[in-house]
């Protein structure tokens, strides 16, 4: 029986275990959705094309093994969706974006939104082509997502002209292949496990930064046995969070920067030297670096490591540990965590009055603080930090309870992924309760994905807050040039949660933080997608730096 390329396309998707595909409606993708039909994968429908990739990458962080799925539409589509391929990119989340063209039949005739694709999203995916021939979209869409998962994870984009998708072909002749989507685990090298091992055991101070590889290489379990074997003290950064548990004697969140002055050995475990480590020179020269990650092409970026272990982490903690064994190596680092251990309590306490100010415009950091213990009467919530300053003081302040439970662009630094990362989450898990931690400003990018959010019944909440401001350029923008020279930074005080509310959702004002708590429990009583618009303290202290 001969069928178009929309139904092949959907087998394959439903041999890789897709369960939800997400996109925007477009003539030239409309196959796909008639596929989906079919093979019972959910269609989520939203408002702007970045949203429906953002939401494909919150797919795959929120579904370990599998792929997240956007369909998007030719030019337009496309370059929208640039966005959400640049950020998955960024932080190697595995998905696939499938793009539509005009008729391959008129190729560089001028058909409607043609233009190319494949060009401007080569540079930011591990993987993209396109398919000409209908019977094989099955093979493309295996290639593409053993791309879009082997190795360091990341996304890959596979374009099919209308009139290929539209094509018919027999089943025989479009066999699906089998998808894997979890590449084989590879290990590191034995001997140099063996000198990592000697290194640390020769390591008074050391410290261990877990990060985004632990979390792909779903190696949570076999890192947390290292650390409370040998008491390291340990911070985490990127995706790492979560993947130490907030009770552990040995995770620190307050400290870091006193340690990094200290140390004689840092262990890397899938943590890059990037902008958040200042490329490496927040480590002293004279300390001896572990790094550990997926791809060999990652290790001794920026900084030189003294022992490179590439490979699946979970491997190459197992490796570890084995090898302590066999050396007979017994690694007690205790007496340095509790050092630091001194530092964090001493921070927590420089905190104390911020967190419990009665301030009218609210303190941030109390406004955190409701949040958190609101948070703390939930099972499992999973939150979502999309802005600047407030997600990063609420990233020391809200604790993560374990891994998933919070998801921030990653280091792109994408604002807008609130609402299409809480779709994917809510849909991932509809017992869970989803919540975002917005700035006033990333609010405006994608906030009329409340309207998703109402069509497709999840009750996701928001809390924004709202300082009328673009607080983190702001500050360096009015102690460099002026304070009466501000441009570009100023918002205004908008009722966000009148938006919210015309959309079909609830919306909560706040202007005292005494108000916060019921505002809060109200918004989740509802049912409904909520918003909690609050008024913060806008802050023109400047501390010096900008963050890159």
């Amino acid at each position: 029986m001969a069928v178009h390329g929309g139904k092949l396309a959907a087998r394959a998707l439903k041999e890789a275990g897709v369960e939800v595909i997400f996109t925007l409606s477009g003539g030239h993708i409309m196959p796909i959705y008639d596929g989906c039909i079919d093979e019972g994968i959910k269609i989520v429908d939203v408002r702007h094309e970045q949203a429906a990739v953002h939401a494909a990458d919150a797919w795959a962080r929120c579904n370990p093994g599998r792929v997240g799925v956007a369909a998007i539409t030719a030019g337009p589509g496309v370059t929208d969706g640039v966005t959400g391929i640049a950020n998955a990119w960024r932080a190697n989340s595995p998905i696939l974006v499938f793009g539509g063209q005009g008729p391959f039949e008129n190729l560089r005739r001028g058909s409607l939104q043609e233009m190319d694709h494949l060009g401007v999203v080569r540079p930011i995916t591990k993987y993209c082509d396109a398919v000409y021939q209908t019977k094989r979209i099955p093979e493309y869409i295996e290639l593409a997502i053993r791309h879009a998962v082997s190795g360091i994870p990341g996304p890959a984009y596979l374009e099919i002209p209308m009139d290929v998708f539209m094509g018919q072909a027999e089943w025989e002749e479009a066999p699906v292949p089998r998808i894997r989507t979890e590449p084989p685990r590879i290990s590191p090298d034995r001997d140099e496990v063996r000198r990592a091992i000697e290194l640390l055991a020769g390591a008074e101070r050391p410290m261990l930064m877990a990060g985004t590889s632990v979390k792909w290489s779903r190696a949570a379990a076999e890192m947390n046995r290292f650390v409370s074997e040998t008491h390291i003290p340990t911070y985490t950064n990127g995706m790492g969070r979560g993947t130490v548990p907030p009770d552990s004697p040995e995770f620190l969140n307050r400290s870091r920067r006193e340690a990094l002055k200290q140390i004689d050995c840092i262990v890397l475990a899938g943590t890059l030297l990037d902008f958040r480590m200042r490329f490496g020179q927040t480590i002293p020269a004279d300390a001896k670096i572990i790094q550990l990650d997926m791809d060999a092409t990652l290790i001794g970026q920026n900084r030189q490591a003294d022992v490179p272990l590439v490979g699946n982490l979970a491997c190459t903690f197992e490796l570890m540990l084995e090898e302590m064994k066999n050396q007979g190596a017994r690694l007690d680092y205790s007496a340095w965590r509790d050092q630091l251990r001194e530092i964090e309590t001493e921070a927590e306490k420089k905190v104390e009055a911020a967190l419990n100010s009665d301030e009218v415009p609210i303190d941030p950091q109390r406004m955190c603080r409701e949040v958190r213990d609101w948070l703390e009467t939930l099972a499992d919530p999973i939150v979502i930090g999309d802005g600047g300053d407030i997600v990063a003081t609420a990233a020391k302040i809200l604790p993560v309870k374990g891994e998933g439970c919070w998801m921030d662009p990653g280091p792109l630094g994408t604002l807008g992924v609130g609402m299409p990362f809480a779709l994917a989450a809510q849909l991932a898990h509809p017992e869970r309760r989803v919540v975002i931690v917005y700035g006033d400003g990333s609010f405006g990018f994608n906030g009329f994905e409340f309207d998703t959010a109402v069509r497709f019944g999840l009750p996701i909440i928001g809390v924004v807050g709202n300082d009328g401001a673009w607080g983190q350029m702001m500050r360096p923008q009015g102690a460099v040039y002026g304070w009466d020279r501000l441009e570009a930074v100023l918002l205004n005080r908008t009722r966000y949660d009148k938006v919210v509310e015309a959309l079909g959702g609830h919306g909560e004002h706040v202007e005292s933080p005494d108000q916060l708590r019921p505002a809060l429990e109200r918004a989740a009583a509802s049912g409904k997608p909520a918003l909690v618009n609050v008024d913060i303290r806008q802050d023109r202290e400047y501390k010096g730096g900008i963050y890159v």
